[in-house]
C-alpha cells in the first residue's frame, strides 16, 4: 500500500472521530441556538478556513476552470450534504440524545457501499461484505446496549425519523461527490460545497425562522459558541475535506466504511463531555467494529 493510502486512511481514522465529537458537540448547539441560523455559522466559518486553505495550496486557479456540468454537480452536493444533512442532524439532536443518535450512522456505509456498488460497480466480494456487517454488527450492539429490540419497527419517533433523513442525505452526498470528484480535486470539492450550503442555510434560516433567529444566536451561551466553532473547524472543514479525499483514492464504499466508527466515538464522547452512560457493551461492539474495518481494508491493500 502506498504512503498515499495509508495517509488518506489515517486522515478517515481522523474524520470518523471528528464526527463522532461532532453529536454531543451538536447536541450542545442544538439545545442553545436556533438550527438553521447555528449551521449557516458553521458552514460560514468552515468555508472560511476552507478557502484559506486553498489558497495556501495555490489550487485557486482550479476554481476558474470549473466548468457547467461540475457546478451542477458541487450544488447537488451542496444540497444534499450541507443544507439537507444539516436542518435533519441538529433537528434530529433536539430530540433524541448525542449517543443514541449516532445510530443511524451505522446505515451509512450499508447503504452507500450497496449503492457504489450497482452504481459504480465498485468491487464488492464475500469480505467486503462480512467485514461491513460485522463493523456494523458491532457499532448497533455498542449503541443497543447488546439489546437489537430497540431496533424493533414501530419503538421510532420524530427524532429517529430525522435522523434517517440524515443517513439518506449523506448517502445522496457521497455518491454525487463519486461523481464530482473524477475531475475536481477534494479540497476544492469541500470548499465550494461548504460556501454553497452556508448561502444556502441563510435563505432556509431567513425563511423558517425570520431575523429574532439571530438575534436568539448571539445571545447564546459561551459552551455553544465553543461546540459552534469545533464543529466548523473539526468536523466541517478538516473532516469534510478528509472524507472527500477517502472517497477520491479509496472509492465511496471503502471510504464510508469508516462511517461504522462515528458511532462508536461519538458514544465515547457523548460520555465524556455529556456524562451520557458508557457500558460494557461499548467495548465489545468497538472491538468487533475495529475488526470490521481491518478486515474491509485488509482486503482492499490485498487487490491493489
Amino acid at each position: 500500500m502506498t504512503s498515499l493510502r495509508y495517509t488518506t486512511h489515517l486522515g478517515l481514522l481522523g474524520m470518523a472521530a471528528l464526527w463522532g465529537a461532532s453529536w454531543p458537540w451538536g447536541r450542545v448547539v442544538a439545545l442553545s441556538m436556533p438550527p438553521l441560523a447555528a449551521a449557516c455559522v458553521r458552514f460560514a466559518l468552515a468555508s472560511l478556513v476552507l478557502v484559506l486553505w486553498l489558497f495556501g495550496s495555490g489550487r485557486m486557479a482550479t476554481l476558474r476552470a470549473i466548468r457547467g456540468p461540475q457546478w451542477r454537480g458541487l450544488a447537488c452536493a451542496s444540497a444534499c450534504g450541507v443544507l439537507g444533512y444539516s436542518i435533519f442532524f441538529l433537528l434530529a439532536l433536539q430530540r433524541v440524545p448525542a449517543g443514541k443518535a449516532t445510530l443511524v450512522v451505522a446505515l451509512n456505509p450499508v447503504l452507500t457501499l450497496l449503492c457504489a456498488a450497482w452504481l459504480f460497480r465498485e468491487p464488492l466480494n464475500w469480505r467486503t461484505v462480512g467485514g461491513l456487517l460485522l463493523a456494523v454488527a458491532g457499532a448497533l450492539w455498542a449503541l443497543t446496549g447488546g439489546s437489537l429490540n430497540a431496533l424493533r419497527p414501530g419503538t421510532a419517533g420524530s427524532g429517529e425519523v430525522l435522523l434517517l433523513g440524515c443517513a439518506g442525505c449523506w448517502v445522496a452526498y457521497t455518491l454525487v461527490g463519486r461523481v464530482v470528484l473524477t475531475t475536481l480535486d477534494a479540497l476544492t470539492t469541500s470548499t465550494v460545497t461548504a460556501v454553497m450550503g452556508a448561502v444556502l442555510l441563510l435563505g432556509a434560516s431567513w425563511v423558517a425562522e425570520g431575523p429574532a433567529a439571530w438575534i436568539t444566536l448571539a445571545h447564546a451561551p459561551k459552551v455553544a459558541w465553543c461546540s459552534l466553532l469545533a464543529l466548523a473547524l473539526g468536523a466541517t472543514a478538516l473532516a469534510y475535506a478528509w472524507y472527500l479525499r477517502g472517497v477520491k483514492v479509496l472509492g465511496a464504499g471503502a471510504a464510508a466504511a469508516y462511517m461504522a466508527l462515528v458511532p462508536l466515538f461519538g458514544m465515547l464522547f457523548s460520555g465524556l463531555w455529556l456524562d451520557e452512560p458508557l457500558t460494557p457493551s461499548l467495548l465489545l461492539g468497538g472491538a468487533m467494529a475495529m475488526g470490521g474495518m481491518v478486515c474491509m481494508q485488509w482486503r482492499g491493500s490485498v487487490r491493489r
